[in-house]
């Protein structure tokens, strides 16, 4: 079971004079990105929320955000009527005016309004918590869903480096042949006696060289662990990205020994499922 980074998780909160809308959006990334948007009153469990995103969602490019959107009158902004009486006094000494036309001058004034600081309501809070708790499990939903789409795509591509493993492991006893015969043949254009030991001696040390049965156990038993961790219980896509470089690994070694056109292009096909493989695991958590 895997799970992508990319996700997309909402939760809207309606309360008696406001709607409280949360919001997280996912990309991949190397590591816990976190960008947090949230009005002023909210700010001081701005850590709180941080610790919680970071131990629920673990690594992505992560943008959280709650918006406030106000549905009946509630304001936190108050008239200062005394001061305001005391500029309008002042401005009659200074001027005749119309008392509406003092009261517009009035209000401009500083102090002549009051900005009373909002405290968070425990209980408000508690609500907006449990809407923060939803939010994460729709982006963790969305997560899975969009991980089971890269399983599937896994799957084919490691079936196709498979298959064509088992053609490299076919044609291999025709390759081995034909490096023996290509070097008896260069033997015999000599037209030189030569000691037929020492031939076979060097024979057997040229296809040792050339021989790749522990690159294909290996790329077999790499291949056969990459689908055993895509199907554990953890996502782990730093884990899949390491075995995929012991692939490429053996993938690389088999085409630098084949020394044999038809096995070389296999490695080729091989190479490219495996790039197929890389850059998807990129959006892998």
């Amino acid at each position: 079971m895997i799970y992508s980074m990319t996700g997309y998780g909402k939760s809207i909160l309606q309360l008696p004079t406001k709607k409280i809308t949360i919001e997280l959006k996912s990309l991949n990334s190397k590591s816990l990105d976190l960008n947090a948007r949230m009005p002023s009153i909210y700010r001081e469990k701005e850590l709180d929320i941080r610790k919680l995103l970071a131990d629920k969602l673990e690594r992505g490019k992560i943008d959280f955000s709650i918006y406030v959107e106000a549905t009946a009158d509630d304001t936190s902004t108050q008239i200062n009527t005394p001061v305001v009486k005391q500029y309008i006094q002042q401005l009659k000494k200074v001027v005749d005016g119309d008392e509406i036309e003092l009261l517009k001058m009035a209000v401009r004034f500083p102090d002549a309004l009051n900005t009373v600081r909002e405290e968070i309501d425990e209980t408000e809070w508690e609500a907006i918590q449990n809407e923060i708790i939803k939010a994460i499990e729709y982006i963790t939903d969305y997560r899975l869903d969009e991980g089971k789409v890269l399983e599937k795509e896994f799957n084919k591509r490691i079936a196709l480096i498979s298959d064509l493993l088992d053609q490299v492991i076919a044609m291999d006893p025709d390759r081995i042949d034909g490096v023996r015969e290509r070097l008896t043949k260069a033997i015999e254009e000599i037209k030189e006696k030569y000691d037929e030991n020492r031939f076979e001696q060097e024979l057997v040390y040229y296809i040792e060289k050339f021989d790749i049965t522990e690159e294909k156990v290996r790329l077999k038993n790499h291949l056969d662990y990459f689908t055993e961790s895509i199907n554990s219980k953890h996502s782990n896509g730093k884990k899949l990205a390491f075995i995929s470089q012991e692939i490429g690994r053996e993938i690389n070694t088999i085409g630098s020994k084949s020394n044999y056109a038809p096995m070389q292009q296999l490695v080729v096909q091989m190479k490219d499922e495996l790039e197929k493989i890389k850059e998807q695991l990129l959006n892998v958590l």
